[in-house]
């Protein structure tokens, strides 16, 4: 039987929550909550690595991360759409951790399956709260829908200050070597935006909306309802 989880984060693919959150991911597990990811997808489509690879990857950045569990629902890469089918697995998938807070990719990115991503967990989590919906599961109610940014940047609501945590995120990202590891014809690695300087890209990214708290590093997010607070 799994175990309840504080946080559990959806993303199309293995390596898109360590690219938006792995810090807070890391902080959140030092204070003692428990976390888990679910990736969509076995990122079948990508241009680099094999799906084995990727679930070896996947496996170690959740090592270095102390997650509680890694799933994947194994829907198809480039194909993810507004269907019964997909609600369904991510509803049974929030429904089994009974997590207090979602994320999900921020709604607007350049890749269309992370859009997809973000649309799909924001009706499951709607869905997962009705009694009558797939009624051999309890109902969850989550406390909060947060959204993690993967590429571009905006709107940023929520900042949380992951310096004493970013080696963790570096190495985690680092974990998805197949991923990010520079173009080479002997290895049969081509060349892909994210081979190119991605995850340099990242970190200054990172360190520019941490400089604007006075952090050194810090991860954003996006909310569409007002996230309530007792004191400030």
């Amino acid at each position: 039987m799994t175990t309840a989880v504080d946080i559990l984060a959806f993303g199309a693919h293995p390596d898109d929550v360590e690219i938006g959150m792995s810090g807070t991911i890391a902080k959140h597990i030092h204070a003692g909550h428990r976390v888990a990811i679910c990736d969509l997808t076995e990122a079948e489509m990508s241009s680099n690595g094999t799906v084995a690879s990727r679930w070896q990857e996947g496996a170690a950045a959740a090592a270095v991360l102390g997650l509680s569990a890694r799933t994947c629902l194994g829907l198809p890469d480039r194909g993810l759409m507004m269907s019964e089918e997909h609600i369904q697995a991510i509803v049974r998938e929030i429904r089994t951790f009974k997590p207090r807070i979602v994320f999900a990719p921020y709604w607007e990115d350049r890749h269309p399956d992370h859009n997809a991503c973000s649309r799909l967990v924001e009706e499951a989590v709607f869905n997962a709260k009705l009694r009558r919906y797939m009624p051999e599961l309890p109902p969850v109610q989550i406390e909060q829908l947060i959204f993690y940014y993967i590429n571009d940047v905006k709107d940023v609501a929520v900042m949380v200050d992951i310096s004493l945590h970013y080696e963790q995120k570096r190495q985690a990202l680092q974990a998805f070597r197949s991923q990010f590891e520079a173009p080479d014809s002997t290895k049969d690695i081509v060349a892909t935006p994210l081979n190119k300087g991605y995850l340099t890209n990242v970190e200054a990214r990172d360190r520019l909306l941490g400089g604007q708290r006075g952090w050194d590093y810090a991860e954003g997010f996006a909310l569409k309802k007002p996230h309530a607070v007792t004191l400030f």
